[in-house]
């Protein structure tokens, strides 16, 4: 995956999404059972309940940053953005993110807002190609 700059944002953004719908495709089409239960567990994880799904993906954004897993990172704010968090959101709950996880989460908050501004710079329907969780 690229870094994704001023040219490459879109690329960055379709890049991602075609990748991971390739291998969830991919490794879901395996006899496997504890594969499979997990991927439908965190499907399941992200539903509407108690807490709306706007809480749970800014609660899995957050855990994603403080992990400092790009790909979780990405996704989660492509389903965030999906789910209607607006940027003053996205900046609180990045912050959050940063102080639970502390300087070295910095890095990866680059590449969160660098991937923020290139699906609000029309690459919104990665957001919508992401639906499913895993």
């Amino acid at each position: 995956m690229s870094s994704g700059g001023k040219g490459g944002g879109k690329d960055r953004v379709a890049e991602f999404t075609a990748f991971r719908q390739r291998m969830n495709e991919r490794i879901l089409a395996e006899d496997n059972q504890v594969v499979r239960r997990f991927f439908a567990l965190d499907t399941q994880t992200y539903r509407a309940g108690a807490l709306d799904v706007k809480t749970k993906e800014l609660l899995g954004l957050v855990a994603s940053l403080v992990l400092r897993c790009d790909d979780c990172i990405s996704y989660h704010v492509a389903q965030c953005k999906d789910a209607g968090v607006s940027r003053e959101e996205f900046f609180e709950t990045f912050g959050v993110g940063l102080v639970v996880g502390g300087s070295i989460v910095i890095p990866h908050l680059r590449r969160a807002v660098d991937f923020l501004d290139q699906l609000e710079a029309g690459a919104d329907g990665a957001a919508e190609a992401c639906a499913d969780h895993a």
